[in-house]
């Protein structure tokens, strides 16, 4: 992964265009692989846990053809 990768207190847009702090990097129990937990900086304010591989995808153009990002989360700067 060429990405700099997501940490604690970083905010990350979604390319539906919604913010999301990044709460922490966890490691699943069972097999090892790591996971970005994060929430909505938006109503209802959820708090969401998705694998870190996924988290820095590409965005799927072919399911979101006018998706503006290249990637599924960036980071906003600072």
């Amino acid at each position: 992964m060429n990405r700099e990768l997501p940490r604690p207190g970083e905010i990350w847009n979604h390319f539906k265009n919604n913010p999301y702090l990044i709460i922490d990097i966890a490691e699943h129990t069972e097999n090892g692989k790591m996971l970005v937990v994060y929430r909505q900086l938006y109503a209802p304010f959820k708090v969401y846990c998705r694998p870190l591989e996924m988290f820095m995808s590409e965005t799927d153009t072919a399911k979101y053809p006018y998706a503006k990002q290249k990637y599924r989360f960036e980071r906003v700067d600072k």
